[in-house]
């Protein structure tokens, strides 16, 4: 860029250095230098690579403390320093953390993840994804978040100028706690506005009403789409009651109605007024009204409050001014590529690492999954994916059916047998299939 007649400042910027370290090059080119540092002086790296990695091996190691717990820096070294023969070396704490560090290494972090386990999740998430791409009319995502802590701090915050030391805000760390609020929060997927109600428990009783305040606020003949998580109440047949009385149709007989999954197809029924969609299960974030209550956690939940109408009235305060000022609608982009790959190779995982003490209700689910995954996106997965996954069942099978052979419920022993026989079965045919194509 020099040799082009670049602007300083703008190679600079593109080669994302200061414009001092742009103007002592061009002078080391002017003296005839090329773009490579000089060799340089200094001490002979005390570890070489071998020594580093078995450090690394070493310290991300999972449950290293006898079944439990990770290293701290401070205990790590003094077992390094008790028994050097593990990694060849006694790094102090500064060299683990810079070794950490230059590989991006963070064994101490951890974060929740929700592992599909509905046998029909992708049947499911596909009308959804189409919902968001195409909104209808009048199309609410509804959830609930119940016990939010109301909490007030028994000293005020302390904020950057009020102390010349402070360079960020401080919170104490005492605080008390003034009881627990629930919040039923429904977001407008057309517009991204959000409406908010504050109540004292989350009941039937409650949603029911929530609900029909909220479906009076439209015209009697207006249509209504209302996606929501698999709560038992959103799935009673109170519920499909008021549904009925809205739409001015008849209700099916509590008999008719007798499971959740009648009554769930009931309620999805296109050709009352108001519809009704529901989420996989652990599929929340299929939800949309998820992202309500992100902002409300940022812009409200971490200040501190001394009663539960000081905290309502920060929040509607929130809301009124996000549906005046910042309310625009959500882009959904999301089209589930990858996941129908990724959720065998996590089952894959979790068979290898800990299939022994897996719940056979889970397990029931996973294999059901992975056998309607078989049956109907066999071509959404990988075909090493499936070996792999038959490999791990083969390998694993004899500790579970130990498990399911401890177990003392009968029920739920049939189903968990049944499903991995399903999927031992299966497996098998698909592998060839594939072999066979290719």
């Amino acid at each position: 860029m020099s040799n082009a007649g670049v602007e300083r400042g703008l190679t600079a910027n593109i080669a994302g250095v200061t414009v001092i370290t742009v103007t002592r090059w061009q002078k080391r080119f002017a003296d005839g230098a090329d773009i490579y540092d000089a060799q340089r002086g200094g001490r002979k790296p005390i570890y070489d690579t071998s020594e580093v990695n078995r450090f690394i091996a070493f310290y991300c190691q999972t449950k290293p403390l006898n079944g439990y717990g990770r290293w701290s820096f401070r205990w790590a070294e003094n077992e390094l320093r008790l028994h050097p023969e593990k990694i060849g070396g006694c790094p102090s704490r500064s060299t683990m953390q810079r070794i950490l560090n230059q590989h991006y290494l963070r064994p101490h972090r951890n974060r929740y993840f929700l592992q599909i386990c509905d046998p029909c999740f992708f049947p499911k998430m596909k009308p959804l994804i189409e919902l968001y791409k195409n909104p209808p009319k009048n199309f609410f995502c509804f959830d609930e978040c119940p016990g939010i802590q109301i909490l007030q701090r028994i000293a005020p915050d302390m904020r950057p100028g009020d102390d010349k030391s402070i360079q960020e805000t401080w919170k104490e760390f005492e605080y008390i706690r003034n009881g627990t609020t629930d919040l039923f929060a429904f977001l407008e997927v057309n517009t991204g506005k959000i409406s908010a109600s504050f109540h004292s428990n989350h009941t039937k009783k409650t949603f029911l009403s929530v609900m029909s305040n909220f479906i009076e606020k439209f015209p009697v003949d207006e249509p209504i789409h209302l996606l929501m998580d698999n709560l038992a109440s959103h799935c009673s047949y109170e519920f499909c009651v008021l549904i009925a009385g809205h739409c001015k149709t008849a209700c099916p007989q509590k008999d008719q109605l007798n499971s959740q999954d009648k009554r769930r197809h009931w309620l999805q029924n296109k050709d009352n007024r108001i519809v009704i969609y529901f989420t996989p299960f652990h599929g929340s974030w299929l939800n949309m009204s998820e992202i309500c209550f992100r902002l409300i956690n940022e812009k409200c939940l971490n200040d501190s409050y001394s009663s539960p109408e000081q905290i309502h009235r920060a929040i509607l305060t929130f809301v009124e001014q996000w549906n005046k000022y910042w309310a625009h609608p959500f882009s959904w982009k999301y089209d589930g590529k990858g996941l129908h790959s990724k959720t065998v190779q996590r089952f894959t995982s979790m068979l290898n690492r800990s299939g022994e003490s897996m719940t056979l209700q889970f397990l029931t689910k996973e294999c059901r999954l992975m056998v309607n995954l078989i049956n109907d996106y066999t071509q959404w997965v990988q075909p090493e994916h499936w070996v792999n996954l038959y490999e791990t069942m083969q390998s694993c099978e004899k500790e579970l059916r130990c498990n399911i052979r401890d177990s003392v419920q009968p029920i739920v022993k049939q189903k968990a047998t049944n499903a991995v026989d399903q999927l031992l079965e299966i497996l098998p045919i698909v592998i060839a299939k594939e072999k066979h194509v290719a």
